[in-house]
Order: structure tokens, then sequence, then C-alpha cells
């Protein structure tokens, strides 16, 4: 039989524009530090798991894989976790500092301190699913209110675990976009405050603060990968871009010149950042990007992340819903003794491109992948939608895990 894999069409754009490393201007060594000390001080954290898959990776003809499992992350099931609810501690310290001319804390918002303050402000964000839940989990812990803005094919269960940390959800007609338009009027309208991880003219800071977050992710992958290996390439998701340009500015300040090749990876059908480095410019792509990633599923590109990954992603790469699927079905089976994993629909595209692109010979010859490549992806979510998930794998995360027991 052949590999399901094979079948997935793959289409790569090696950026001519990448080359020396451009410093993002945006993002410093002190905003990543703060943001790991911080989180690191949150209750109930822990770092999430750097698994190695040498099954899969001799399955591939590759030297190693390293898979970054986001799955258990404070609960919430994805690595968003990290961002939303940063970016609202953040907010809520400034506000108080603002008012009070105090220096808050985490603690004293988790402990209340101020809560006669941040109960009265309201945090919102649109969202596919995961970020929303990291904004409303963060609200909850920190005492403000929120409202969430979904769009037409967010599930209903990832619509109820935002309303389970005591949110306000709203479902609009349209996409992703319209939703992030829809937040943003209505945050005018009604003074609440924005907690986006994508920025636009005009809307800049906040988004700093989720990429930061962001950056907790990567900087325990590095202390966790063996000490005399680095990856060679590393594969990400694409979405707006904020997740790859925060990861790839932290490993690219920490390793330099001997950094690995950044890879990014979108779906075909919501591509805006494959679109854009192909004309050389932020593009808008349109439409309604039903995608089975649907966390994934951005026609605009952050502003921000894509000043940084159009000097500094090696090769941009579209791939097929099938792919993702096929992907999702080997780690939970594990392949050649590795342990079973629960990756959800947007966890695993990255992996799913770098085991596409190894089965063709001038793929892997563009992208510099051979048996000596070491590769890292980052799995972003476990199962957030346990129906989605049980739907596509064909047995459910409880299964997956026992089969791991």
């Amino acid at each position: 039989m052949r590999n399901p894999l094979s079948f997935c069409p793959l289409a790569i754009f090696k950026n001519p524009r990448a080359g020396d490393f451009h410093e993002p201007t945006f993002l410093k060594p002190g905003g990543y530090e703060r943001a790991r000390q911080e989180i690191s001080s949150w209750p109930e954290y822990q770092p999430t798991p750097l698994v190695p898959l040498p099954g899969l990776a001799r399955a591939a003809a590759l030297d190693a894989i390293w898979y970054k499992d986001e799955g258990s992350r404070f609960g919430l099931g994805s690595f968003k976790a990290l961002g939303g609810a940063y970016a609202v501690s953040r907010h809520l310290i400034g506000a108080i500092q603002e008012t009070t001319g105090a220096t808050a804390t985490t603690a004293d918002l988790i402990d209340g301190t101020y809560r006669d303050l941040t109960s009265k402000i309201t945090v919102t964000s649109a969202t596919d699913g995961n970020h929303g839940r990291s904004v409303a989990w963060g609200a909850q812990m920190f005492g403000c209110q929120c409202v969430i803005y979904i769009h037409a094919i967010v599930s209903d269960g990832r619509k109820q675990t935002i309303e389970d940390f005591s949110a306000k959800v709203v479902r609009i007609n349209g996409n992703y976009d319209d939703s992030v338009r829809q937040a943003a009027a209505d945050a005018i309208e009604f003074n609440r405050q924005v907690i986006s991880d994508t920025s636009y003219d005009g809307y800049m800071e906040t988004p700093k603060h989720v990429m930061y977050g962001y950056g907790v992710m990567a900087s325990e992958a590095v202390e966790q990968l063996p000490d005399i290996q680095r990856p060679t390439h590393v594969f990400i998701q694409g979405g707006c871009g904020g997740l790859a340009a925060a990861v790839f500015a932290y490993l690219h300040q920490c390793w330099g010149k001997n950094r690995p090749q950044f890879i990014v990876v979108e779906p075909e059908i919501a591509a805006c950042l494959y679109a854009s480095a192909l004309k050389g410019e932020a593009v808008v792509i349109h439409g309604e990007m039903d995608t089975m990633m649907a966390g994934l599923a951005c026609g605009e590109a952050s502003l921000l992340a894509w000043q940084y990954l159009s000097h500094n992603a090696d090769a941009f790469i579209t791939i097929s819903d099938q792919s993702a699927i096929e992907a999702m079905r080997a780690l939970a089976d594990g392949v050649k003794g590795d342990p079973p994993l629960i990756a959800g629909e947007s966890a695993v595209a990255g992996l799913a491109a770098a085991l596409v692109a190894r089965l063709d010979p001038d793929q892997s010859k563009l992208l510099g992948l051979s048996e000596d490549s070491r590769i890292l992806v980052f799995g972003t979510e476990g199962a957030t939608d346990p129906e989605v998930y049980q739907r596509i794998v064909g047995k459910t995360a409880i299964q997956v895990r026992q089969g791991n027991a």
C-alpha cells in the first residue's frame, strides 16, 4: 500500500528576500524574558514536553523529528494559552498603573487586589477558537469582563469552551477577518480593549505581548533539545503569522547565523502569507476559507509578523486538508514505536509539510531535506474539539491516550 501522504499536494515558494538576519525592532530579548518570568509564575505552569519521534523520522528518512506537544498547556489544550492571557495581564497592569500609580503584578491580579478596578474593564477579541479561549481564561483569572467574537464556521464545541470561562460569545456571519473587524468596531463603540493576536494599522502594541507569550514555548523547546544537536529545519503553522514570527525571532536571537531553515506552512485555501510572499508585499485574500484547519483560516497577515517573515522565512508552503488528516492519524497511531500523540487539526500543518516534502526528491532538494536533517515542529493544540477530533482520527482522544499508557 502506498503512503497516503504521497497523494497530498504541496506547493513551495522559496523566499528570495530571505538572507541576513533582519532583527525585528518590535521583538526584543527582554520582552521574551519578562513573559517567561511572568507566565512561569502562574498557577499550574509546567513546560510542555518536547517529544522525540525516532520512528516517524526513520520512516521519513530524516535524522530526527522533535514534536513540541502543546496539548496540555494550562489545561486549555493549546499554545494560545500563553499569548492571549499574557496580553490580558499586561493590559490590566497598565490600566492599574495609569489609574492608581501602583505597579501591580500578576499575583496581585490573581489575588483580586485590584478587583474593584479590573472588574469594570472589558477585553474582547475575535477567534477561531483557541485564542478566544485564552483571552477568556485570562479575563476570568485576572478579574475582568470578556466578550469574544467567532465567525460562521467555528464549531459549537469551541464556542462552549469559551463560554465555560464566563465570557460572552458573539457569532457573526462571514469569515475570521470579518470577525476581527467587528470586534474592533464594537470595542470602540462599547469602550472595550481588543486583545488580538494579529496587528493592523493603528493596533500594534498588544499583539507584541501576545507574541512574547508565544515565545515561552520556543524558549522551553531550546532548553529541551539535546545538548549537542540543533534542528536544521523548523516547520511551523502560518495563520496570521504571529506564531511563526514570534518563534522564529526567538530562535534567531538564540542562534544567530547558525539558525535553522525557517519554513511557514498554511492551508492551501487560506494562505495569506504564501500569497504575500509571492507578491513581495502583504496582501489580503478573500472568501470563506473553509479549511478543516480552522485555527489557520486567516485571509490577512499580521503587519508586525509580515515585517519579520518577509525577510526571514526561508520558504512558504501550502498543504491540503488531507495532509493534516493523515498527519493527525499517524501521530495518533504512533509510527514504529513512537508514543501515540493527540494532535488537533490546526496542530500538524508543519509536520505534514515536512513529511509530504520528504516524499518528493525535488521538493526535498528545494528545502535542503536529507537523511541528516533534524526537524523541529510545534504541535500547537490537542483535541480542542473532541467531536471533531474523533470524526477525523476515528477514535477518541481518550482511546489514543490509553494506547500511550
